[in-house]
């Protein structure tokens, strides 16, 4: 099984279903954006500080796998030059038809995150990843990417789910019983085959837990510092989120190449 022509299917088939998985940015937060008031999410719950991205006006900004309405809009609409990158044709025909229904500066481009040879290096400002690298083999590879693609200076903002998250039977968490079963690094793919086809689906996509020597020392490896960070769970009545953060959110800025010696030489 190909991952990333698997997950591109589901998530082609997720922008089409009447049951998403989240919502596009609503008419009354696009015309807030406009006016300067706006949060965006890049986790379950909590909005990112607005201190790690504003002021936004102006500011050439990669949305990256980031189809689906929210964050390219809203941050097109408070005045952001605004390129939305993801896999998914249908989920980036979700974000033109809310640029031409608002009148947004923001673009499309149909292409994998952790290969990005058609965007030119040093060109974003600013990247905003939502929680998405869970869908990638191998989180370094993006890292790498983004590192590429930002101007030096540039700030990468992302969320990710944390490790602890895939450690646990998802069957009996469900049932709010907390039972250790897997490893990490984890793969949906690595489950015995008859579990692997009920748990993969049309809008199921094959699902990694990728350690925190590569979700955070990945991106410090690219040339990322990190400035920042916050913690985030599920919501709900999810058992794990009750006693752990799930999720996390950093800011991390581009260092430059003189900076990238001094760190190495230390």
């Amino acid at each position: 099984m190909e991952p990333t022509q698997f997950n591109r299917r589901a998530w082609d088939n997720i922008a089409r279903s009447p049951q998403r998985w989240f919502t596009p940015a609503a008419d009354a937060e696009i015309e807030a954006a406009k006016r300067g008031e706006f949060q965006i999410r890049l986790t379950a719950t909590k909005p990112i500080p607005q201190a790690w991205y504003q002021p936004i006006r102006g500011k050439r900004v990669l949305a990256l796998a980031a189809g689906g309405g929210h964050q390219g809009p809203i941050l097109a609409a408070a005045g952001a030059n605004v390129t939305v990158l993801d896999f998914s044709e249908g989920q980036l025909e979700i974000d033109r038809r809310m640029a031409e229904t608002h009148h947004l500066s923001l673009k499309t481009l149909c292409a994998d995150m952790s290969e990005m040879s058609a965007v030119q290096s040093d060109r974003f400002d600013l990247v905003i990843n939502p929680t998405s690298v869970n869908f990638v083999a191998d989180v370094r590879s993006v890292w790498r990417e983004v590192a590429r693609v930002l101007r030096p200076g540039g700030t990468l903002i992302t969320g990710f789910i944390q490790p602890v998250n895939f450690l646990f039977d998802a069957v009996k968490r469900d049932r709010g019983k907390l039972k250790v079963r897997f490893t990490i690094p984890y793969s949906d793919l690595d489950l015995p085959e008859e579990e692997r086809q009920r748990t993969l689906g049309p809008e199921r996509p094959i699902d990694f837990g990728h350690p925190l020597s590569d979700l955070l020392g990945g991106q410090l490896r690219a040339g990322l510092t990190i400035t920042d960070l916050i913690e985030d769970g599920w919501g709900g009545r999810d058992p794990l989120s009750d006693r752990i953060a799930t999720f996390m959110a950093t800011r991390s800025v581009k260092t430059t190449q003189s900076e990238t010696r001094r760190t190495a030489a230390l």
